[in-house]
């Protein structure tokens, strides 16, 4: 794929929005337009937000709790005229959500594998011959615990996650670029996480032109 002169938006949480890193043009997201020569891009990054639905929410529609900040409720928001999107969560669904993993047969944003569904599902009607790139969460520090608490029945690791996320993207046949697998910032190793992701879960500057690069070298043979 030629991408000089493309628009581009990315559906994120707090890593594409920026936290942590210098500046806004210090993401991963304005690396690659600078580098690409793309022609706009759009950041919907908001921090802390998820894929799926979560609890303790305004209430919508009756006696049903819903997130309106989730992927999966803000997707539709974004501009129309995208050539590509791309997608970059799951690591907030799996660090404090509440919804719980649930099945592959779900087809509903209550839990995660039905809201893997749904936004996909979404995006592909909503962006029809576009292309939607979903890219897995990166390595954070305690990925065998959600909500602190070691793997319990209906939630996972943080490898179950990115193991339905890639289920879910291939049903759909979307590309799939899984930093979990090949991006090296593991923060697990001190000088890794030093230099790549100081607090075990946002890019450095340094974190983000790895992002940057690898999301390049992926658009590009598509």
């Amino acid at each position: 794929m030629k991408l000089e002169g493309l628009k581009i938006n990315f559906l994120g949480d707090s890593i594409t929005e920026g936290v942590k890193a210098s500046s806004k043009e210090a993401t991963y997201c304005a690396i690659l337009k600078r580098e690409a020569n793309l022609a706009e891009i759009r950041n919907y990054g908001i921090g802390g937000t998820r894929f799926a639905l979560q609890k303790g929410t305004p209430l919508r529609p009756k006696d049903t709790f819903v997130d309106v900040n989730s992927f999966s409720e803000r997707y539709d928001k974004m501009d129309d005229d995208a050539d590509v999107v791309v997608v970059f969560g799951g690591t907030n669904d799996f660090g404090h959500g509440d919804a719980p993993m649930g099945a592959f047969c779900d087809r509903t944003p209550d839990t995660f594998y039905g809201a893997c569904h749904y936004l996909f599902s979404g995006l592909i009607r909503k962006y029809l011959g576009k292309t939607i790139v979903i890219m897995t969460p990166l390595h954070r520090t305690n990925e065998t615990k959600n909500n602190g608490q070691e793997k319990v029945y209906g939630f996972g690791t943080l490898k179950d996650y990115v193991t339905a996320i890639r289920e879910v993207a291939e049903f759909y046949g979307l590309p799939v670029l899984d930093l979990f697998a090949t991006c090296p910032i593991q923060p697990e190793i001190e000088e890794v996480r030093e230099a790549f992701m100081p607090d075990g879960v946002h890019p450095s500057d340094e974190g983000h032109k790895i992002i940057a690069q690898r999301l390049k070298a992926f658009l590009e043979v598509l």
